[in-house]
């Protein structure tokens, strides 16, 4: 991969695209009486398939439990949260273990990969539990477009940060799931190591088709994106596409501290 594919450029409008999930009034509550918080407030929002998406908002406005809800790690209090053609409230718990082990990847803010096991067999671990073989070819590309073909024998320990979290994003390309989630990805990494991983999450859209959801606070990160939607107060108040980190800046400076757009 060329130094200049790790640096965010205006990409090109994307054309419409199938939804690979799809919120419909999707509301979320908790507790109830003087405790009751909306987190959600009947959120309405496509996520195109192959194509990447940040949200962003202040602090408190829903961001990640929209995302939550939208992998199945949360659950909904009202309105619809599918993944691809599934609607995530009419399964159960093996259900929705067994389709975010399938059908989603995730990419945490904390690298989360076992001391133990070398680069490669963190990458495959949940195929490994789920008794599946990766596609070695695709394994291989995944692999060729983070750049860890010359690390997959060493453990976590041995590997920097910016190295750790390509591990983390390969891993959660391995299985080739219908939608990656990654909540502040870079948040643990320098500003270079940073760019790198946005990069190859940007790459692994336009060059593998996988589809990536993003929840971050920094504008910087935002722009690799092929679109922005930012939340308030639990509820979608506005949508760029094609993001420069100033035109987020820009959005960003609209809200109050009370999330709210002026």
């Amino acid at each position: 991969m060329s130094q200049a594919a790790i640096h965010p450029t205006t990409p090109q409008a994307p054309a419409p695209a199938e939804a690979a999930a799809r919120a419909t009034g999707l509301s979320r509550v908790y507790g109830e009486g003087e405790t009751r918080v909306v987190a959600l407030d009947s959120v309405c929002v496509d996520f195109g398939r192959g194509r990447f998406t940040a949200i962003m908002g202040p602090s408190g406005s829903g961001k990640s439990t929209l995302m939550h809800c939208m992998a199945g790690l949360d659950t909904i209090s009202g309105g619809s949260a599918r993944i691809g053609d599934t609607e995530l409230s009419r399964l159960n718990d093996r259900q929705l273990t067994r389709l975010r082990r399938d059908k989603i990847g995730f990419i945490f803010q904390a690298f989360n990969l076992l001391p133990t096991l070398t680069a490669l067999e963190n990458i495959t671990l949940p195929m490994d539990i789920a008794g599946r073989k990766p596609d070695q070819q695709w394994l291989d590309l995944v692999v060729q477009t983070v750049g860890l073909a010359g690390r997959l024998r060493h453990r976590p320990s041995q590997l920097s940060g910016g190295q750790q979290q390509r591990v983390a994003v390969a891993r959660a390309l391995a299985s080739r799931p219908e939608i990656i989630f990654a909540d502040e990805p870079t948040g643990n990494l320098d500003s270079r190591s940073g760019s790198e991983v946005l990069g190859f999450l940007r790459d692994s859209v336009r060059e593998l088709g996988q589809t990536v959801v993003m929840v971050t606070h920094d504008p910087m990160a935002a722009s690799y994106a092929d679109r922005v939607i930012f939340l308030a107060d639990g509820r979608i108040t506005d949508e760029l596409p094609t993001p420069t980190a100033e035109d987020v800046l820009d959005r960003m400076r609209h809200f109050d501290a009370k999330g709210r757009t002026s």
